[in-house]
């Protein structure tokens, strides 16, 4: 049977241009001024990508304690701004389909546990539910690894599974592990970035992808 493989913020959750907004506040504090759109481009991708990104530009390194000071404030920020993840129009509905019609899926995300556990609940995720956060791999995306490792947990072959996610990074992860990707809209990457990236479909949100879901050959 084919398996989904769910990134969390912007796929699931609507969360994403609140860490837009966190990391400006947070590198802004530490007079690291970058524009919004920027950080944008780069939400998604492994924590060490996105400081040497950051490192590129404002023109100097970023030693490991900084990035861990600036990634607290970051944390800090979001859970003000966002107390209360929304999940996306049609997301608990389509996690709540694939476990009725017990359907193998998951979620691997670049966030970590606890920060990742407001939206978790707002989706209405229970414990048996696959995820697999940034702790639990040694690379996040856009290496496979995070795919990879939610596919062994259920039981998956990478070639039986789908990757669903809204970024560029989601999408040559999940290249990169093998998986066929399908891109969502939610998270502000235009369609043609996603096709351009490996989408083998692209859908606006999770309300259209469950309605969608026989184009994928997941439920007939």
């Amino acid at each position: 049977m084919l398996a989904l493989i769910f990134d969390l913020d912007g796929t699931l959750v609507d969360t994403v241009y609140a860490h837009v907004f966190a990391w400006q506040q947070a590198l802004a504090e530490a007079d690291m001024p970058i524009d919004g759109w920027r950080i944008h481009r780069r939400i998604g991708m492994s924590g060490g990508l996105f400081t040497r990104a950051v490192a590129r530009e404002i023109g100097r390194a970023i030693g490991p304690e900084e990035a861990r000071g600036l990634q607290d404030r970051h944390d800090a920020f979001y859970h003000q701004l966002l107390p209360r993840p929304r999940p996306l129009p049609g997301a608990r509905e389509l996690l709540a389909r694939l476990r009725d019609a017990k359907v193998p899926h998951g979620i691997a995300t670049s966030g970590r546990r606890p920060a990742i556990d407001p939206s978790l609940e707002a989706l209405s995720v229970p414990p048996s539910t696959v995820v697999v956060d940034r702790g639990a791999v040694s690379r996040a995306k856009p290496e496979p690894d995070l795919f990879l490792a939610c596919a062994e947990r259920l039981g998956q072959r990478p070639a039986d599974c789908y990757v669903v996610g809204d970024a560029v990074w989601d999408m040559l992860g999940g290249r990169r592990a093998g998986m066929l990707t399908v891109g969502l809209l939610s998270g502000g990457y235009g369609e043609d970035e996603l096709t351009r990236a490996g989408a083998f479909r692209v859908y606006r949100d999770p309300a259209e992808l469950d309605a969608s879901l026989d184009e994928l050959g997941v439920i007939a």
